[in-house]
């Protein structure tokens, strides 16, 4: 079904991107890639940034040409059939509940910075019960809020390449990594860069959620435009602050569990800093997760209403029609996310990051290849098709490439089993019930003809 166009500016737009992918997982994800790859990152990080327009390009162009509210699960079905819109919708529903327990684990361990005793899982409880009550109590602020927060987390970014570049360049903060060379800029070698290829990729989620914006805009023709200015501002923010951070601490003492620009306020003794951005990667956190929480659950509610989940989960409550089902199922979800922190407190970030990136990543792939089937791209689009979809390929065996990383790999495969298993499930229904639905109608196309004869005689 064709969808209509909104009131929606295109700057809006890119403002809503920017505050759905600048989150927990650049501010604390970043610091795996840059521990992985060194200064490796860099460039990384530039590679992922056009491999990530990409693939919000070909999902533009297909909400330019048929904007949906169903966004990537609609083209999917579009291209390849049901089978396709419903096995999306479900992978990326999982990879969207495995963000939420990232998002939980950040804000755990940026509170430990502040209050360093309390248990990991502790925060996670008390951030996701905070997050089960904003979002029953005011969700309908919560698109508003998210702008406002994208302002200050863009204007923190900016401040801290400003300071830490105000201080390199007065002679206050001394580099301790500064690369002599391309030999020694490349020091982790190849294999690093591929080990912290899936982190980079990571950092930029959330730019799907701009196809579900997307429909609304009022020109959708802009939905390109809107994310291109997007992501040349995250990219520069990500390649300008990550660079200078890590003139000031190697890669080599960056913790998965710290932000490393807390690492780096920290060493230059800018303690009261250090508590304000602290401040503001917890808000900022906490917004993406109760936007996220909001919007899982609202996408719970499309499944259930398009008969791709239970009926009872696309139930609502009042006159706001809160989403309260759903949202009871994905609060079972954040309950495993708090019960892993309680059993792997210091590993539980990455290995979540991991198994939510890859599954993220196999939505993406299925965003490219429903474009490649519906677009038809000339010889150059499917040349940056096709050579997305293979960085993303690489960046997903990059897990496989040391321990840290295979039990989030195996996580996610066990995913995309499930889902596949029960798509094939249903796949078999479907086509079963076409041709009882085929029969009614020509039964009841006999009865009416008997009818029209019977009045004839």
């Amino acid at each position: 079904m064709r969808g209509s166009s909104g009131n929606l500016p295109w700057w809006q737009l890119s403002l809503f991107g920017a505050g759905c992918t600048i989150g927990t997982a650049f501010f604390l994800g970043s610091g795996i890639a840059v521990r992985k790859s060194g200064w490796l990152v860099l460039p990384l990080f530039l590679l992922v940034a056009v491999s990530t327009y990409i693939v919000y390009g070909a999902l533009a162009r297909m909400t330019a040409s048929n904007p949906d509210k169903g966004s990537f699960r609609t083209y999917a079905q579009q291209a390849f059939g049901r089978w396709a819109g419903f096995g999306t919708g479900w992978i990326y529903w999982f990879s969207e509940l495995l963000i939420l327990g990232g998002t939980l684990t950040a804000l755990g361990l940026f509170s430990q910075v502040w209050l360093p005793g309390v248990p990991l899982w502790v925060f996670a409880a008390g951030y996701a019960v905070l997050a089960l009550l904003v979002v029953v109590l005011g969700s309908s602020g919560i698109n508003k809020a998210e702008n406002l927060f994208a302002i200050v987390k863009i204007a923190a970014v900016i401040m801290f390449i400003a300071i830490v570049a105000f201080l390199l360049l007065r002679g206050t903060a001394i580099p301790d990594e500064a690369p002599s060379g391309m030999a020694e800029a490349a020091a982790p070698g190849w294999l690093g860069a591929w080990k912290g290829l899936l982190y980079a990729f990571y950092a930029f989620s959330g730019i799907e959620v701009m196809g579900f914006m997307a429909a609304g805009l009022r020109k959708p023709e802009e939905a390109p435009k809107a994310g291109a200015i997007m992501l040349i501002l995250i990219t520069v923010l990500y390649i300008g602050s990550i660079g200078l951070a890590m003139l000031l601490v190697p890669a080599a003492e960056i913790k998965p569990e710290i932000s490393p620009f807390i690492l780096v306020l920290e060493q230059l003794g800018l303690n009261v800093l250090v508590h304000a951005l602290n401040g503001v990667l917890i808000i900022a956190g906490f917004s993406i997760l109760v936007a996220s929480l909001y919007g899982v659950s609202t996408m719970l509610v499309t499944l259930a209403e398009e008969g791709d989940a239970p009926v009872w989960t696309g139930k609502t409550i009042g006159q706001k029609k809160l989403p309260l089902p759903a949202l009871l199922v994905n609060a079972g979800g954040m309950a495993i996310s708090v019960i892993l922190a309680l059993l792997m407190p210091r590993s539980l970030f990455e290995h979540l990051a991991t198994a939510g990136g890859i599954v993220l990543l196999y939505v993406w792939m299925v965003i490219t290849l429903s474009y490649l089937k519906l677009e038809r791209p000339g010889v150059w689009g499917q040349i940056k098709a096709w050579g997305a979809i293979l960085l993303m390929g690489a960046a997903v065996a990059g897990a496989l490439a040391e321990p840290s990383g295979r039990p989030g790999f195996w996580v996610s495969l066990a995913i995309a089993a499930v889902v596949a298993a029960v798509t094939a499930f249903m796949s078999r229904r479907w086509k079963a019930a076409k041709p009882q639905l085929a029969g009614a109608v020509t039964k009841s196309s006999s009865r009416g003809q008997g009818r029209q004869g019977g009045g004839a005689v």
